[in-house]
């Protein structure tokens, strides 16, 4: 529900080839209108398919979906931007490697997802991307960071030799993506994930109690806890914060770090259930399977929740059932901070009427991403009041010194205000001008 884009018409090419062949047609200083690729089209909450400005043609690469090689002792893969990570994870079961995969939908792209710095259950997409292949203005292929060789292996190192440009491609409008080289991560021998419950006058001892459990390296993966609005949006227990910590290794080690944590979390006092979700969820409990299924690469039991959120399997999101919006601030993962970011929701919803609900992604023991979700109905008021509720966390969140690390098509052009140099926005825009003077890819997109 983001104001629609005047969108001349959809390229889908079959190849690299034809990618190419479209970048050197547009890399034409008489055309009044841009290219916005999309891989699958599955942004959602944060425009889908839309381009951030009027008069693009959409550039579909959601054709190009093959998965050209996978290397399993090396621990990597070359996939196109239409090989889903329900696909991928698939090619991965039952292999000593897995795939680190979102909780979104199975059917969502990995190299997308990746570029827009899109966060899995084990870290920040970004870290899987080691190398990317790149059509650039004009026709140009070229390969960035690691890719692999014909005549000869080489170790998987992304930055090679020099200044690294990998970075240039990431939430860049500098070339089209054809393909990436994507870390696959060892498989743990073991997994286990505990389930912390706890209230709301805890909040931030809880998160204060967890942050150290992830400083001192118990914590495997993304941590996350659901809060209590986003537990009901979800088809989760209701009425209290819910808290998942993976803890993997060994059978022996992940027993041991397991129990610890578990007796740290009752003798604190402070948790109201501490539970393994591997054995004590109950059956029709969504989020937990979700969780439980996607630490160890499987999304299996993602589209379930997809499905309780919105009342949609993937392919209606955008245009059956509820309403969805995302806001993606980066909040300091410790507890006076989290309870702050909650006061604005709070503040938001007593301005607006409308209940965000949120998610804490526990990126690192210092950093956190703080999920900010709306669901809405599709009608005139509650679009608006939606709408009007995410413009309120730009601002009070940006004033708070949370910085999202994702834009959403409606508010593309924060970009210059949330950036805290604008020395560096105009370099940005000097590699913008040399590599694509002619303005053909994604006009106004982190631009």
């Amino acid at each position: 529900m983001y104001r629609p884009r005047f969108v001349h018409g959809v390229i889908k090419p079959a190849s690299v080839k034809d990618v190419a062949r479209v970048l050197e047609i547009f890399d034409d200083p008489g055309l009044e209108c841009g290219l916005q690729a999309v891989s699958t089209g599955r942004n959602w909450g944060l425009g889908s398919r839309e381009p951030a400005r009027d008069h693009a043609v959409t550039l579909d690469l959601g054709g190009l979906d093959e998965v050209r090689a996978l290397d399993l002792d090396k621990g990597w893969a070359i996939v196109e931007p239409g090989v889903t990570q329900g696909r991928l994870a698939a090619l991965l079961s039952g292999t000593s490697r897995m795939l680190n995969v979102t909780a979104s939908s199975a059917h969502t792209s990995v190299v997308g997802n990746g570029l827009d710095r899109g966060v899995g259950l084990r870290r920040q997409r970004v870290d899987d991307i080691v190398g990317l292949e790149v059509v650039l203005p004009g026709g140009e292929t070229v390969h960035v960071g690691w890719w692999p060789e014909q005549d000869r292996a080489t170790p998987v190192y992304a930055h090679g030799l020099g200044p690294s440009l990998l970075p240039l491609f990431l939430q860049s409008d500098l070339g089209v993506v054809t393909a990436a080289a994507v870390r696959l991560l060892p498989r743990p021998e073991a997994q286990r994930v505990l389930r912390l419950a706890f209230g709301r006058d805890d909040l931030a001892a809880a998160v204060d109690t967890m942050r150290r459990w992830t400083a001192q390296g118990l914590v495997g993966g993304v941590l996350k806890v659901y809060d209590l609005v986003s537990a009901e949006f979800y088809g989760g227990r209701v009425g209290e914060f819910l808290a998942h910590v993976c803890v993997d290794g060994t059978e022996r080690s992940a027993d041991a770090v397991a129990e610890v944590i578990a007796e740290e979390a009752v003798a604190s006092g402070l948790f109201t259930e501490v539970a393994l979700a591997d054995t004590d969820a109950a059956p029709d409990d969504v989020v937990a399977r979700m969780v439980r299924g996607a630490y160890a690469g499987d999304p299996g039991g993602n589209d379930a929740m997809l499905h309780a959120t919105v009342g949609q399997p993937a392919e209606h999101v955008d245009d059956k059932g509820l309403g969805w919006l995302f806001f993606l601030p980066l909040v300091p993962f410790d507890g006076e901070s989290v309870a702050l970011a909650h006061h604005l929701l709070a503040r938001i919803h007593d301005e607006t009427g409308v209940r965000a609900g949120c998610t804490v992604n526990a990126l690192s023991s210092d950093v956190i991403d703080f999920v900010v979700s709306v669901k809405f109905q599709r009608d005139t008021d509650g679009t608006e009041r939606a709408h009007r509720a995410l413009d309120r966390a730009y601002e009070l969140f940006a004033e708070a010194g949370f910085i999202p690390y994702r834009l959403d098509v409606d508010h593309a052009d924060w970009v210059d205000r949330l950036s805290p140099d604008p020395a560096a926005r105009a370099l940005a825009r000097r590699l913008k001008g040399a590599l694509d003077p002619n303005g053909a890819i994604a006009p106004g997109r982190y631009a």
